[in-house]
């Protein structure tokens, strides 16, 4: 199990363009850290490269377990990484309940994995629903839904607030806290504040 993600040297190239160059940084079990910056500095990318679909111009990411020894990024990359993208990637013409079933079966899930999605995300009323009728924040709930349904160790996540309603907020800060609580980790890029405690990780940029 991922127990820490450290950032070397990292320089990330989007295009003929440099993101950044030379990060380091560290996040531990039970940490989390917000990712900010202004539009375009690489936030995103940042996330993409820690899941291993954007390769670094330099540096290093690696993954260890709680021995502190290192564990081999595709192993940790397949298994114990979500990525929440600011796209939710959901299949428009599946039910709710088909497309739950899927992330769950496609990423390995406990027993009780998809009935513990439904009930942390109140999903139930939504299973028989195309997913192109969801509204945004429906949908979103729906991918967070994984998370729960496939639990992993580090979560990253790009901007997994912004089309919850207040209600959902505050339930999704619950989910994030028992995760920390079980020694997950953390690393969301945000604009808005996490209602966590969370480590800054700012990219910087100009708005």
């Amino acid at each position: 199990m991922i127990h820490a993600l450290t950032l070397s040297g990292l320089s990330l190239q989007r295009g003929e363009r440099t993101l950044f160059r030379g990060l380091d940084f560290g996040l531990k079990a039970g940490e989390a850290a917000a990712l900010t910056g202004a539009n375009g500095v690489g936030k995103t990318s940042l996330l993409r490269a820690v899941a291993g679909l954007m390769r670094p111009e330099a540096g290093e990411i690696a993954f260890e377990d709680g021995d502190r020894n290192r564990i081999d990024p595709d192993h940790a990359r397949s298994r114990e990484i979500h990525l929440i993208g600011h796209l939710d990637g959901l299949k428009g013409a599946r039910t709710a309940r088909q497309e739950l079933g899927f992330q769950c079966d496609w990423l390995g899930h406990t027993q009780d994995g998809f009935d513990d999605a439904v009930q942390t995300f109140g999903l139930k009323p939504l299973l028989d629903l195309e997913v192109r009728k969801l509204s945004a924040g429906q949908r979103r709930r729906l991918a967070l839904g994984r998370l729960v349904g496939s639990p992993r160790a580090l979560w990253l996540l790009d901007e997994p607030m912004g089309p919850l309603d207040a209600r959902w907020r505050e339930a999704f800060a619950g989910v994030m806290k028992r995760h920390l609580d079980a020694d997950g980790l953390i690393l969301a890029a945000v604009h808005d504040a996490l209602p966590i405690p969370t480590r800054s990780l700012d990219l910087g940029g100009f708005a």
